[in-house]
């Protein structure tokens, strides 16, 4: 064996160029086959981590703008969900509806002694935080007796919490903060998310006896719903609760636009399809490179079995066996697969992560909204080897047809050749 390595080695030293550039077709196949699924992984780990913000199986209706006449009405006309629709909701939908709550919104100036700044509040119900889930830091979330008792309290995130109180924002949990005119007690500080949803929270019925008692809008309503598993199931539940609503604002029954409704199922379901289609293309893409490296090697195995006809034919007239000439082919093609291949293994995992401390960490600034386009952009060490043994086999596979010819071929013939 280590007289075969050493001949190998001496060969390969007599053809540099021909070695490197088949080691290099090897090493860019893997490489960029790591590369690319790393990539499409931190893509699609952002895009999860986003959808995984909201529950999959919750609803969120909003009034819209009617795009149809009706009953003598023109279109155009405004509509606000009111409590006839928050009634609607829970009595006739029980078959699918489990929880039901309501997000009311408005701006307040928040101060805290010296401190003070401008926030969206929502009132919602307990049932939010299940809907759009929140990591809580320190304290609680809006809960069924501040829902019931119209109880002045408020959450925040620690962004908020930082510029209300800098020294400590933790121990603004349990006092005061001025809201407009009224006293309400920070009973909560959750996680700031980038996505530019940030709302300060309180209770449904404390915000809308406040800052709502004039009207009969609720805002926007929000459920979550059991037995919708199918597409279809859940097409037909938002065509029947858009008519239903319609009804109640004597909208037309088939006008999308007077009712929007915002569905998590549907959501997760588009987001799966997308993912798919994004590893389909990586995967393609990626062992179309991989076969690039592959034909790559094939190519200068048979380039090496022509240069060395009169080599082999040399030693089968002095008692060579044809194994022997097959064994050295095949194993030259195991060594420079092998040996490449690792370095574009390595490059590439070494890629992934300069792209997961880089990328990975960066959060990219749209104006109205923050995301951060890349989570983990790496890939498994199984995947990693199992690419490399991919393109170590398809070598050796690629180097056993011009082995078999070569190990065939008659000595006079070989002698013969140039």
């Amino acid at each position: 064996m280590h007289d075969i390595i050493t001949e190998i080695w001496s060969t390969a030293r007599r053809n540099k160029l021909r070695t490197t550039l088949t080691g290099f077709a090897v090493a860019w196949g893997i490489f960029m086959l790591i590369v690319l699924l790393g990539a499409g992984n931190g893509l699609i780990n952002a895009t999860i981590k986003q959808n995984n913000d909201f529950l999959s199986n919750s609803m969120e209706a909003y009034g819209g703008q009617t795009s149809k006449p009706y009953n003598g009405l023109s279109e155009g006309r405004y509509i606000n969900l009111d409590e006839k629709d928050l009634t609607t909701t829970n009595a006739e939908f029980k078959d699918n509806v489990d929880e039901v709550g309501a997000v009311y919104y408005m701006n307040a100036t928040v101060t805290h002694g010296e401190n003070y700044m401008s926030m969206q509040i929502a009132g919602v119900f307990p049932v939010h935080t299940k809907i759009d889930k929140q990591t809580l830091l320190y304290g609680r979330f809006i809960n069924d007796i501040d829902l019931r008792e119209k109880r002045k309290v408020l959450v925040i995130n620690d962004k908020q919490a930082k510029e209300l109180e800098p020294k400590d924002y933790k121990t603004l949990i349990g006092k005061y903060v001025k809201v407009g005119n009224f006293a309400f007690k920070v009973v909560g500080i959750f996680k700031s998310r980038e996505d530019g949803s940030n709302n300060a929270y309180s209770a449904y019925s404390t915000i809308k006896s406040i800052y709502g008692a004039n009207t009969d809008a609720v805002g926007n309503i929000e459920f979550t719903f059991h037995g919708l598993s199918t597409k279809k199931q859940n097409e037909d539940f938002e065509k029947t609760y858009r008519r239903r609503l319609n009804a109640n604002h004597q909208a037309h029954p088939d006008d999308e636009r007077s009712i929007w409704i915002w569905n998590g199922y549907t959501q997760n379901m588009q987001m799966e399809q997308g993912i798919a289609v994004i590893r389909t293309f990586l995967w393609v893409v990626g062992l179309f490179t991989l076969l690039s490296g592959i034909v790559g090697v094939s190519n200068i195995m048979l380039i090496t079995v022509k240069e060395r006809t009169h080599e082999f034919g040399i030693r089968k007239a002095i008692g060579a066996k044809p194994w022997s000439i097959l064994k050295l082919i095949i194993i030259e093609s195991v060594i420079i697969t092998t040996f490449f291949g690792y370095i574009g293994m390595v490059l590439g995992v070494a890629a992934n992560e300069y792209m997961d401390a880089t990328l990975g960490h960066d959060v990219t600034d749209l104006g109205v909204v923050k995301l951060t386009l890349f989570v983990d952009p790496t890939v498994g060490i199984d995947v990693c080897l199992e690419a490399t043994m991919v393109m170590i086999i398809a070598g050796t596979i690629a180097g056993l047809i011009p082995a078999f010819k070569a190990s065939r071929i008659r000595p006079i013939e070989a002698l013969r050749a140039d």
